[in-house]
């Protein structure tokens, strides 16, 4: 492991962006690398942009290709290359996060050894072949944990360097949506018992839908936003309130208290002219035992044993409506196995080009189409399926999925 060790050090040593320089450099050096490409996974999850490549480096699709066969599978995948060589297709992610896919050109004998210089006859993988599995396992295995390094120091550099968060653009994003994507956390995690995935759309002009977790002291903490208004007031409206919540939520209040906050503090600002729908979500880890704050218009559907059904919720007044509104929190179970899904209206209510909406029946058939894939992947699963609703037309608003996989304990 000394080659994975020198490869780590010359990552963490690394300036923010010399990053994709710093691996490609370690892994020539140490693993006789060919060739190196960092690529990122695009706002709207359908490409990966490569970093730091030639102009002219063609984006590759997160569906038909090998790279985004690692991407999706979030495991190695090994290809034959031109001349006997090999290449690797290694996924980059954070904690469950999917950040993206580092590709590496390896020669027929890989630098651990194994190859004709210890007997074999040298050939190449076969077509079809995934020499991940069971050629040159090390080297492969290595690699993965080197491409997991790279993730970590990617997320850090982000926060002194526009040079990954460039690569993510396949067009440019609106004002609106730079702030909103500034705003939010991971789009995917992973905790002891859960699984999290999230999407939004149109992800180059989301206006002011959100979402935001967090897991401390044993608890799981989710908001699902549906935000209103039109341009930069949208983004700044759902700010405020978001901000609000994660101030009453770091203090350590209950979250009815949570929302209580952030309802005064929306409200001291707009005086009741703009508010903002929210679904409040907090599970405690050990237990399951959850509870719940409906204040507005996103819906919560829940696929348990094979069947999905709407979670009929206490509805409460959204945040900044009314000066000091007293909120409540309503006992909620989750059970390991269940799958929850929340929806902003962007999603049920979106109407198709003949006019009816999307509505919980499709929603359904939706979800229960997608609930073989693992939390990260369903929303953008169950967008895809929206868009197939509206034909191909325009969204009309913003429509945000979150996934919530529940093992527990």
């Amino acid at each position: 492991m000394s080659r994975f060790v020198t490869a780590e050090r010359a990552l963490r040593t690394a300036a923010p962006h010399e990053l994709v320089e710093a691996v490609r450099r370690a892994l020539v050096e140490q693993y006789a690398a060919l060739s190196v490409e960092l690529l990122m996974a695009d706002y709207g999850l359908t490409s990966l942009q490569p970093v730091a490549g030639p102009p002219d480096r063609e984006p590759l699709s997160v569906y038909d290709s090998a790279a985004g066969r690692a991407f999706g599978a979030q495991e190695p995948y090994v290809e034959p290359a031109a001349n006997g060589r090999v290449r690797a297709h290694l996924p980059v992610s954070v904690r469950g996060d999917r950040l993206g896919v580092l590709s590496v050109t390896l020669p027929e004998d890989p630098a651990d050894g194994a190859g004709p210089e210890d007997g074999e006859n040298g050939e190449g993988p076969e077509a079809g072949e995934n020499p991940g599995g069971g050629r040159a396992p090390d080297v492969v295995g290595e690699l993965a944990e080197v491409a997991q390094v790279l993730g970590h120091e990617v997320v850090v550099a982000g926060r002194a360097t526009d040079l990954y968060l460039r690569a993510r653009r396949r067009e440019r994003l609106t004002l609106a949506a730079e702030m909103q994507w500034q705003l939010l956390p991971a789009r995917a995690g992973t905790g002891p018992g859960y699984a999290l995935g999230a999407q939004l759309e149109p992800a180059y002009a989301v206006r002011g839908d959100n979402f935001d977790w967090s897991a401390t002291d044993g608890r799981l903490t989710l908001y699902v936003n549906n935000g209103t208004g039109e341009g930069t007031e949208a983004p700044l409206l759902t700010n405020l309130a978001v901000s609000a919540l994660r101030n009453a939520r770091r203090a350590g209040l209950p979250i009815a208290d949570q929302a209580a906050l952030a309802d005064q503090a929306v409200h001291a600002h707009y005086r009741g002219h703009c508010y903002l729908p929210v679904l409040m979500l907090e599970v405690e880890l050990a237990t399951g035992r959850a509870q719940v704050v409906d204040a507005g218009s996103p819906r919560l559907l829940r696929l348990r044993a094979g069947t999905v059904e709407h979670v009929g919720l206490e509805a409460q007044l959204p945040l900044g409506m009314f000066e000091e509104t007293d909120y409540v929190a309503q006992p909620f179970q989750v059970e390991p196995g269940d799958r929850l899904v929340f929806v902003s209206d962007g999603v049920h209510a979106d109407a198709s080009p003949g006019g009816g909406t999307y509505g919980d029946a499709a929603l359904a058939r939706a979800i229960t189409a997608t609930r073989l894939l693992p939390a990260a992947e369903a929303p953008h699963a169950v967008l895809r399926e929206l868009a197939g609703h509206r034909d191909g037309s325009a969204a009309e608003d913003d429509a945000l999925v979150v996934c919530l996989d529940w093992h527990g304990r």
